[in-house]
């Protein structure tokens, strides 16, 4: 079959996107729930913004600033639909410290250009990165700053002013507690005992009350008893807002602005991704189990951040960052998408316009008493479990030690430095030893067998008499090329001389023997090597009677000594591991979570392209991955059935169709033509000959893989089956209902069999502004090429390889992920 070449024109017909709306665009609804929590994320934010600008010495007004464009900003571009952003109690310190040295018009410009480097950061999608950092010096350096604002905000609660560093708050201490204001004592003392009292009050009216964010109580109540009772103690002064403070150009040694400005990307940063993932949990947490609330997109989140750390700044406003405290409200009222926290905002922002009488009467002690106790839950009793728990306290103390006594910076480099040296202490702590039992010599290894470990190794092998029993137990997930050659080696010597060596497990299962061993060679060299493909050398074995007999020649051994082997090879190796599995399955029967639909291609190992084990998936293969539209499968209602049977018996949670590389059914449908005659192959090819139609269609956009365009009209073919076969789901009526129900997610892979390479279709709502986009999904780790970037070795995307020629793209491009 030949392909022409539509030319390209510039009065292409509109096609409506398919996850548009009919008759025209979307209008902007929100939902009573996403309504009811912007209430009441905003009731938090209001005192907590302008407690946080207090704390770090700006001008009040810069708080509602921050936390209107975090609303606003963030929560319009940002990439976490339920995260709150605005002014952080983490940013406290930092902002502070920024704020005396260079003044708040330079800090301004510093929050500008801190979040013009989130952008950039976020076009390199360098967003995942921030979460290697450990939980231990995250949850330390979080802790490290409440400490810091504990102490500065108790001086204000005391009715003083509070010093420039944790070290010279604590050396003041005394000679504030020899110098305390009753009045701002007893305002500070009612603001905490609600705060702590307000969410555990019992019964029906504690429940209802608790509808109401603790701290707006707080500071409510706080008011109105300095109010009524006449005290005298400082109170909010908002300026006029056409003295709003803007930024400046900075001003300052230029390694000092530069520090200023990585400090509060990473800050910034690091927060907002680790707050994001968070939230995710919490979503997942609920009752509804986040039905139609997207996962968090951390390199777009990352991105919303910068966007709205530039607008604060540029505004007069405090850097911006996601914020736990308002998140976790907002999940817990029950938001559902981003407008709860646009609206939350949009509430900030008519407060600020209308409210600053009402704002002008709340006490400044108040406000500190609230910032207290917000930094001394910073260090939080859960974390300090957590770390215990995995032995990362010490990263955790130090951590928190360093950013309370030193600085921000120098506490996390401490952190980082304990968190190595308490890795490589890990990595290199391996203890070794011996006895005997039942007369054979049992070595145990307990750690990590690395480079470090191999002058005790070797010692302890060299101690084991020649000629003897010996069985090696490593209890480990690791082991380096010297710890191995120098296992193997001694195996090989200890053999020669007549003594035996099995190697075992913590569990007493025996695996598999270093390379170097004269023990019996395993047939495959791996477990998901074909039978008779691969390069291994085999020693020829005479075949049982019940196996049958290996051909003259030697060509090619017997089908069914190939089956007894594989069989065997599985009671001997696999079936230990996966028993209990099976025995569970077998007692509760099967509950997949997705409909796995691939072509039987032989090349296609669905469990090891998705590293899948028994129960996972519900797997149909067929010639072509094709799903019949219904009602013309023309009596072959396998597929059909298969699909009822997952969705409405199995109830999956996805349904995949996965294609692949080089495939004969795209081969056949290419070659063919209208007067082939009948048969079961030709027949069944006719489902996809819709694909074949796609393909041609001037009215759809043409597919891509990771950035460039197929290789050829096979691969074209390919992909765009992978797309028509899913739309064929869509017309499914089990599949209709449950998507629209929200229970049902349908995806496409396509795997290309030369490059051991698996590429995702792109979800629909990933906003790039075509119709049908692919995206590509960088793999991680060393060698992986960028985001953009074509692949080593890839074809030019104005060739389609030799012999072929596609068409022009005649509409938007369609791109595929590598996962």
């Amino acid at each position: 079959m030949t392909l022409t070449t539509p030319a390209r024109t510039t009065n292409r017909p509109c096609v409506q996107r398919p996850h548009s709306p009919p008759g025209g665009p979307r209008r902007f609804r929100v939902a009573g729930a996403d309504l009811s929590a912007s209430v009441a994320v905003f009731l938090i934010a209001l005192p907590l913004s302008l407690g946080i600008a207090l704390a770090t010495g700006a001008p009040l007004q810069s708080g509602l600033v921050a936390a209107a464009v975090g609303g606003l900003v963030a929560g319009r571009f940002g990439g976490s639909p339920l995260q709150v952003s605005g002014p952080a109690a983490g940013l406290t310190v930092v902002t502070a410290e920024l704020i005396q040295l260079y003044g708040w018009r330079t800090t301004c410009a510093i929050t500008v250009l801190a979040g013009l480097a989130q952008l950039g950061l976020s076009a390199l999608r360098v967003a995942r990165s921030a979460l290697a950092v450990s939980p231990a010096i995250v949850h330390g350096m979080l802790g490290g700053i409440g400490v810091t604002i504990a102490l500065a905000q108790l001086h204000i609660v005391l009715g003083g002013t509070p010093q420039s560093s944790a070290v010279d708050n604590v050396l003041g201490l005394p000679a504030q507690l020899a110098d305390i204001r009753p009045g701002a004592l007893l305002i500070s003392a009612l603001t905490i005992a609600v705060l702590l009292c307000w969410p555990r009050l019992p019964g029906r009216a504690g429940r209802f009350s608790r509808k109401v964010p603790a701290a707006l109580v707080a500071v409510a109540g706080a008011t109105a008893v300095a109010a009524l009772a006449g005290l005298a103690v400082p109170r909010v002064d908002l300026p006029s807002w056409s003295s709003h403070a803007l930024p400046g150009l900075p001003e300052g040694p230029v390694l000092g602005i530069l520090a200023g400005v990585l400090t509060i990307t990473l800050v910034t940063s690091v927060q907002s991704l680790l707050s994001a993932v968070a939230v995710d949990k919490l979503v997942a947490a609920r009752d509804d189990h986040g039905k139609g609330v997207p996962r968090s997109r951390l390199d777009r989140e990352l991105a919303g951040q910068g966007a709205a750390n530039v607008v604060s700044g540029a505004l007069g406003g405090l850097p911006v960052a996601g914020v736990a405290v308002r998140s976790v409200a907002n999940v817990s009222a029950g938001a559902v998408s981003r407008a709860s926290t646009m609206l939350h905002g949009l509430w900030i922002v008519l407060a600020a316009l209308l409210l600053v009488p009402v704002l002008d009467l709340i006490p400044l002690p108040a406000l500190a008493a609230l910032v207290m106790v917000v930094g001394v839950q910073m260090v939080s009793i859960t974390h300090i479990r957590t770390v215990t728990r995995h032995r990362e306290v010490v990263v955790y103390g130090v951590t928190l030690t360093g950013v309370a006594l030193i600085g921000l910076l120098e506490g996390v480099a401490l952190g980082i430095g304990v968190a190595v040296a308490v890795a490589l202490h890990r990595l290199a702590r391996t203890r070794i030893a011996l006895e005997e039992r039942d007369g054979r010599q049992l070595l145990r290894v307990r750690g990590q067998l690395t480079f470090l470990a191999v002058p005790r190794l070797s010692r302890a092998l060299h101690q084991l008499p020649p000629g003897s029993d010996v069985v090696v137990e490593l209890d480990g997930s690791f082991m380096d090329h010297a710890a191995y050659e120098t296992l193997s080696d001694w195996t090989a010597g200890h053999l020669a001389h007549g003594g035996t060596v099995e190697t075992t497990g913590p569990s007493g299962v025996r695996i598999a023997e270093p390379a170097g061993s004269t023990a019996p060679a395993q047939p495959c060299c791996r477990p998901w090597t074909p039978w008779h493909n691969h390069q291994c050398e085999e020693a020829p074995e005479a075949p049982g009677p019940d196996v049958g007999s290996a051909p003259a020649d030697g060509s090619r051994r017997s089908t069914g000594l190939q089956l007894a082997r594989g069989i065997g090879k599985f009671q001997r190796n696999t079936a230990p591991f996966v028993r209990d599995e099976l025995a569970r399955l077998a007692r509760e029967g099967q509950r997949p979570s997705q409909l796995f639909l691939t072509c039987a291609d032989s090349r296609l190992v669905t469990s090891m392209i998705t590293s899948s084990g028994p129960g996972d998936l519900f797997t149909v293969r067929n010639v072509g991955n094709l799903v019949p539209r219904p009602g013309e499968e023309s009596g072959d209602d396998s597929v059909a059935a298969a699909i009822e049977y997952a969705v409405e018996v199995l109830r999956v949670d996805s349904i995949t169709v996965c294609g692949h590389s080089g495939c004969g059914a795209m081969q056949a449908l290419l070659a063919g033509g209208p007067d082939e005659p009948t048969s079961p192959l030709r027949r069944w090819l006719r489902h996809g000959r819709p694909s074949l139609e796609r393909m041609a269609s001037r009215r759809h956009a043409w597919a891509r893989i990771a950035g460039r365009l197929p290789a050829d009209a096979v691969e074209q073919l390919c992909l765009t089956n992978v797309v028509q076969q899913l739309e064929h789901l869509r017309a499914y009526e089990p599949v209709a209902r449950r998507l629209a129900e929200g229970t049902l997610t349908l995806h496409g892979v396509y795997f290309h069999v030369g490059e051991a390479q698996a590429y995702l279709l792109s979800e629909p709502d990933e906003p790039h502004g075509y119709d049908d986009v692919f995206t590509r999904v960088m793999p991680t780790g060393p060698g992986k090429t960028g985001a953009g970037k074509p692949d080593p070795g890839q074809t030019d995307p104005g060739k389609t390889g030799p012999g072929k020629t596609l068409p022009q793209e005649s509409g938007p491009r369609e791109r595929v992920r590598a996962s």
